[in-house]
């Protein structure tokens, strides 16, 4: 396994996010930026760390997520507040210029760095998210993340996650427990509850969170080089989203994973052969 130094950084709010700091600082390749799904953390990314070390690798657990600190108020869960927190984390860790991977809300922070600041982006891969998410998809998401989860065991919580997310590409009991483990956490006790603080979800039903023109943050990335991971049954990125994506940015390679549903866990033998196949180039 590639060694990883992990690290807290201070947000400009005061938040203590953790960061995990996988490969060679001074490797000559361009750094890549691991950016998780909402309530999704650096553990996303260890498989992708270990397949391309010895380049390195930097991930962060977003506020309310993971080992990042929870906040008191929901307002600071808000998609402007993750944004600053990544900007702050790419500032202390020295990360000037990125590939970014973001994975479903990650993407949507690839975006917004786009426009907050596009030269600190070399290449994105945007896997299983657009600017254009159907209502019954972020509703699902909401459900799903804004519950209270406390599973009795890991087998339970296996079969919690396999209830939810069947599309995945997981086939095994074993690759259904280790996905469970990146999803849930061990309490003191013993006892088993959801990694995220169920609270990150009231900023997503708000009134400004529905009237963000996502396309036009999408625009801010014609600039880059881009690939798009999509999954076929994806309940976020349909079809036709994909297509608008591609009409609009030409020279994005899109790979389709036909059985897959949200989110790729880039594993899959089509998404590791273009994400390598991508990643060479920078």
């Amino acid at each position: 396994m590639v060694d990883c130094r992990e690290r807290f950084v201070t947000s400009r709010s005061g938040a203590r996010l953790y960061t995990a700091d996988w490969g060679d600082p001074l490797d000559p390749r361009v750094p890549v930026l691991g950016l998780p799904g909402y309530a999704r953390t650096t553990k996303d990314f260890v498989h992708v760390a270990e397949r391309i070390a010895p380049r390195r690798l930097v991930s962060l657990d977003y506020r309310g997520r993971g080992r990042s600190d929870y906040a008191d108020d929901p307002a600071a869960y808000a998609p402007p507040a993750m944004a600053d927190d990544i900007r702050a984390v790419m500032v202390a860790l020295g990360l000037h210029r990125v590939v970014a991977i973001g994975t479903s809300f990650g993407g949507l922070m690839a975006m917004a760095l786009a426009a907050m600041a596009p030269t600190c982006l070399e290449a994105v891969v945007l896997n299983d998210i657009g600017p254009d998410i159907p209502d019954s998809g972020g509703d699902f998401l909401i459900e799903v993340m804004g519950r209270e989860r406390r599973p009795a065991s890991w087998a339970d919580a296996a079969a919690e996650m396999r209830r939810i997310l069947p599309d995945l590409s997981f086939t095994t009991e074993e690759e259904w427990v280790a996905f469970a483990r990146t999803t849930y956490r061990e309490e003191p006790d013993g006892s088993l509850r959801q990694d995220w603080d169920p609270a990150i979800v009231k900023p997503l039903a708000g009134a400004e969170a529905k009237d963000t023109d996502l396309w036009a943050l999408f625009a801010a990335l014609t600039a880059v080089p881009v690939l798009l991971v999509r999954g076929g049954r994806s309940i976020v990125l349909s079809a036709e989203t994909a297509a608008e994506m591609q009409r609009r940015h030409r020279a994005m390679e899109v790979v389709v994973l036909p059985e897959i549903g949200h989110a790729p866990t880039l594993e899959e033998p089509a998404a590791r052969e273009a994400l390598e196949r991508f990643l060479g180039r920078y």
